[in-house]
């Protein structure tokens, strides 16, 4: 198996260590925390390929936050809402849905604060986070979104890993394989 992917994004290239994630597959582990300058690359790149109008940026705790964040300068949208992975003290009426994702071994949720549901009532809005893999934490997003009453619009990621690649529904600028732990015979 190899030992790493090298990922293009515009200009930027970056060499991703391979992790594998269970007996039968790994994946080239992508962390865009801390990488600002491929945040806002990546951030320009997308932006350019958001042909609808929208009112929110909405991202999913924790690595879509710097994509997020430069997405709103990009676009010249000044708020941006970060679902949660978990109710927060500070936190007034929260709305919270299930999610799974590849990542994780347990069932975990998304929190969004009665506040920011508020602000997003009948708003449109795109759903950004960093990869896309399985879906299942964008299809979270969205029942959590559609419970708020807020309409998304588009839906963006960075990367498309494996599958997801082949789907129409989202925008993404490189596809991301997923790898085989097992030799090849």
């Amino acid at each position: 198996m190899k030992q790493t992917y090298e990922l293009k994004i515009g200009p930027l290239t970056r060499t991703l260590p391979i992790i594998p994630i269970n007996d039968t597959t790994a994946i080239a582990s992508f962390v865009l925390l801390g990488d600002s300058q491929l945040a806002h690359q990546a951030a320009e790149q997308l932006s350019t390929k958001i042909t609808v109008d929208f009112d929110y940026i909405v991202t999913l705790e924790s690595k879509g936050i710097p994509l997020a964040e430069e997405m709103s300068r990009v676009t010249n949208h000044p708020t941006f809402v970060v679902l949660r992975k978990s109710v927060k003290a500070y936190m007034t009426d929260p709305l919270e849905v299930a999610v799974n994702s590849i990542t994780t071994t347990d069932e975990q949720k998304l929190v969004l604060d009665g506040h920011d549901a508020q602000q997003l009532a009948g708003k449109r809005v795109i759903l950004v986070d960093d990869v896309i893999s399985t879906g299942g934490s964008l299809e979270a997003a969205e029942r959590l979104l559609k419970k708020a009453h807020a309409k998304t619009v588009a839906k963006c990621a960075i990367l498309a890993e494996g599958d997801a690649a082949k789907r129409t529904d989202i925008i993404y600028l490189e596809k991301l394989p997923l790898f085989s732990t097992k030799p090849i015979k």
